[in-house]
């Protein structure tokens, strides 16, 4: 074991902070592992939409799905909900789930678009979980093996903190309860001790920040740069709001609404449901964002509004020095396609690669990392302005301004590779694949100029029928399927 990182120590509690500690104990055990937080300081947590990623994380650590569900009032989601995007009064979904061939003659979209045939109905009747969620149902193949689609979940986070916190103590992490008042750094640059506010001191090798957007160490200690993707996503404010579950269906599906000057969430747990308004400031005052909030609300509020300021964006070095920054030290992209909580595994699982083989890892190691962890950040970034850019709304100089963006390079050949071509084109270290690309260009109207020539190697009457066999297979087998609630019960009774 490499003696120089035998002592780490996690700064900050939260979702962040507890991944990083029960991972960090799970796969170095020869380590010891401690996670300073203060109770009076408190976590973000307002109620946690995930991408399916989380899944693996779960599996690699053992945990237990219906035991992670009672725990957090958790519930299945198959994707998000787009309302008023492309235009007011639009809608669509994106699934983790299956649109068949994307390129040539077997293209299940590019044959879907050659047929034009009303009567198929959307593209998305040929998507198994996105049928599932328009009709509020769910359920599980019996093996991993036979599964045909990919799901997340929804879930308190600050119960899920808790939840990690006590499988990471089982583990050996150390937790020490304190506000941390002072960092000493060390003669080469790095963090040697945390000074506490009662006169506690604590000495590591390695320290990972989780002090969220504090960012106690890589921002405040260290003092590595923000880059800011502002001009990109404008975005800057959010007010979260939980409110009693409606008397509506238990929902698989996380729900973005567009608004005058951002969007609206709506995450269903079990207890309650997390409403929420990301907004940009400069567009519209945090009081007239709020009156908009509560109107969108579904259910009696059980507490507060809470405001949220943020900056959209990363530090320019994820790991300096012997600090290693996760979540919202690390940097932030609005929620809009549940991205945190995978950005933060994307980080863990980097790490906990260099700090296996039981060597210092060499710069060229940590540069690497850092250029990995950058590239992620603009794949996401990448993504989420797509949703923004192909709108056809210009009834508030928000939604103009976002229409008329200056588009980062990697972005906008993207977006011209599928314009020109249909080429879904895909780069490295991307967070989403190809599919998720569709269904947000086919959810917006946004369609090649020209068919793939290759198209009409199928004789249309084929493509026609495989299109309507595939809309009425699916169809059937949602039809059978219990609904969302009524499963996810039966899971929680075992």
């Amino acid at each position: 074991m490499n003696t120089a990182y035998q002592r780490i120590v996690v700064v900050g509690g939260g979702s962040a902070g507890w991944m990083a500690a029960t991972a960090l104990a799970s796969a170095l055990p020869a380590s010891t592992v401690e996670l300073v937080e203060s109770e009076e300081i408190g976590i973000v947590g307002v109620g946690e939409a995930t991408f399916p990623s989380i899944r693996a994380f779960h599996r690699i650590l053992g945990i237990d799905e219906a035991q992670f569900l009672r725990a957090t009032n958790g519930t299945f989601k198959l994707g998000i909900e787009f309302r008023d995007w492309r235009t007011p009064g639009e809608h669509y979904l994106h699934t983790f789930g299956d649109l068949g061939g994307l390129s040539g003659p077997q293209s299940l979209w590019g044959q879907y678009r050659r047929v034009g045939d009303a009567q198929l109905g959307a593209l998305g009747e040929q998507c198994l979980p996105s049928v599932m969620a328009r009709q509020g149902r769910f359920q599980l193949a019996p093996s991993e093996r036979e599964q045909q689609f990919n799901y997340a979940y929804h879930f308190d986070a600050t119960l899920y903190a808790l939840f990690l916190r006590g499988i990471a103590l089982q583990r050996g992490v150390r937790r020490t309860e304190g506000r941390i008042e002072h960092v000493v750094r060390r003669a080469d640059g790095g963090v040697g001790q945390l000074k506490l506010a009662d006169g506690r001191v604590l000495e590591g090798d390695l320290f990972i920040d989780c002090s969220g957007f504090a960012s106690l160490l890589i921002g405040r200690a260290l003092e590595q740069p923000f880059v800011d993707y502002g001009h990109w996503l404008p975005v800057d404010r959010a007010w979260a709001c939980p409110t009693e579950r409606s008397v509506a269906a238990l929902a698989p599906t996380t729900r973005a609404t567009a608004m005058e000057a951002g969007w609206a969430w709506r995450i269903p747990l079990r207890n309650r449901t997390g409403h929420g308004h990301v907004f940009a400031s400069r567009y519209i005052d945090e009081g007239r964002a709020c009156e908009q909030l509560l109107r969108q609300l579904d259910g009696a509020p059980v507490a507060e509004p809470r405001l949220l300021r943020f900056k959209t964006g990363h530090r320019a070095r994820f790991w300096s020095h012997n600090v290693v920054a996760l979540g919202l030290s690390s940097g932030f992209l609005e929620p809009l396609e549940s991205t945190s909580i995978f950005l933060v595994q994307s980080g863990l699982g980097r790490l906990i690669d260099l700090l296996l083989p039981g060597v210092v890892p060499a710069e060229a190691a940590v540069a690497a990392y850092n250029a990995g962890m950058v590239r992620q950040f603009e794949r996401v970034r990448d993504f989420i302005i797509l949703h923004y850019c192909l709108t056809v709304r210009r009834d508030s100089q928000f939604w103009r301004d976002m229409a008329n963006l200056e588009l980062p390079e990697t972005l906008a050949f993207k977006i011209h590779a599928w314009r020109e071509a249909g080429a879904l084109h895909q780069y490295d270290e991307e967070g989403f694949d190809a599919t998720s690309w569709l269904a947000v260009h086919a959810g917006m109207g946004h369609w090649p100029r020209r068919a793939d020539p290759s198209l009409r190697d199928m004789p249309q009457e084929d493509a026609l029928r495989a299109l309507r066999l595939r809309r009425d297979s699916i169809a059937a087998t949602v039809a059978a399927m219990p609904r969302h609630e009524d499963y996810l019960n039966s899971v929680l009774a075992r």
